[in-house]
């Protein structure tokens, strides 16, 4: 199936064959005159209507037809303007099957902070949130379990989207590789080379590397971080068993993150903290990491938000350059490669970089690749 946005007109690229494209402030409207399918095998590409101003919903899915006389029709799914809502029954009180709608909550799944499926972290976006409320998006992350999942929702002024990112017990301001994997979800069908993301902590653009139609990479700017000893540090070396090679200090930049430098990368791999006594410690990511030059071991805990251990964390990959520039491990500008995750089997790369002079932070950069992995609704009676 293919999600358009109709109003006079569709917003669609990527795996549809287009004509013609006008690109006005943060809108781009293209004509859609065929699907062709490619890639995954998927058959769907899902636009948000969040991205265009204005717009209703309107679903099609392909004629089942040879690919070489493919067309697009609507589906029997009923269109409310926000959301689809599909045909289902019940039983009513006489005993007799009864049709209703039932409003269809469509997602993707990406691995983000990877490039090969089911490997790096597990995002899952909502490509149109406007009719779910908190307590629903809530259930949902809770339901899916990953790390984080985003709800794209219209922006307000400079932005292209608006994101809200859940953990499986809170919202977040903002994290990183749902920023990335939602500008890889996103940026893929409108063509666009940066995209901008309006998330809790400000607006993030992801400036996008392409190899051919398909996105390989992106660079998220971040939020600068500010930082401060951490009050607790004696409290978590003693948990942990470890000793710090640099101070131990908290960043905050919408999240919370504490930093541990250990003395090597098979001391961080065997790390097995105790994850009760950690959630009634600290309730920010604790980041332990070890390695030397341009490349980088970490592993982050984050039991209180339901994250007991982190894949990938691309919120702590910035103001861990920004640490390691500051206390003189790396240079300012010089880009490192962090590898997380393969502790817990989902193995991720991601890349950052701090920009600045002392204590002055400049800017930060964070980039990775993600690769689109499943499709999905939930129908919520």
């Amino acid at each position: 199936m293919v999600e358009v946005v109709a109003v006079g007109a569709a917003v669609v690229a990527g795996r549809v064959a287009v004509v013609g494209a006008v690109v006005a402030d943060f809108a781009v409207v293209v004509v859609v005159v065929a699907a062709v399918v490619v890639g995954f095998g998927f058959a769907d590409v899902v636009v948000p209507a969040a991205v265009v101003d204005g717009g209703a919903w309107v679903d099609f899915e392909e004629d089942p037809q040879p690919a070489a006389s493919r067309a697009i029709r609507p589906r029997s799914a009923v269109t409310t303007g926000r959301c689809t809502a599909a045909q289902g029954t019940r039983v009513g009180t006489d005993g007799r099957l009864e049709s209703r709608q039932v409003p269809t909550l469509r997602y993707v799944v990406a691995d983000v902070f990877t490039d090969r499926p089911l490997a790096g972290n597990q995002l899952a976006v909502f490509t149109d949130g406007r009719d779910v409320d908190d307590a629903t998006m809530q259930a949902l992350a809770r339901e899916l379990n990953f790390s984080e999942t985003v709800f794209v929702l219209p922006p307000g002024e400079g932005a292209h989207a608006r994101i809200r990112i859940f953990t499986p017990t809170m919202e977040l301001p903002f994290a990183g590789h749902p920023v990335l994997g939602s500008a890889f979800v996103l940026a893929a069908p409108l063509q666009l080379g940066e995209i901008r993301l309006e998330t809790g902590s400000g607006v993030v653009p992801v400036v996008l590397e392409r190899e051919g139609a398909r996105i390989s990479f992106g660079w998220m700017s971040q939020p600068i971080p500010r930082w401060e000893p951490f009050a607790a540090a004696e409290d978590l070396l003693s948990l942990l068993g470890v000793e710090s090679s640099l101070p131990v200090e908290l960043y905050h930049l919408g999240p919370t993150h504490v930093y541990v430098a250990l003395g090597s990368e098979d001391e961080v791999a065997a790390l097995d903290p105790d994850f009760g006594a950690l959630a009634r410690l600290t309730d920010a990511g604790v980041n332990c990491f070890a390695g030397s030059g341009t490349r980088w071991k970490t592993r982050m805990f984050a039991p209180v938000h339901g994250v007991p251990e982190d894949p990938a964390t691309g919120s702590a990959a910035g103001p861990l350059a920004v640490h390691l520039a500051r206390h003189g491990r790396i240079g300012f500008g010089e880009e490192i490669e962090i590898s997380q995750g393969a502790e817990i089997g989902r193995p991720s790369t991601l890349y950052a970089r701090a920009f600045g002079e002392g204590d002055r932070i400049d800017r930060v950069e964070v980039g990775g690749s993600a690769v689109v992995v499943a499709r999905g609704e939930f129908r919520l009676p």
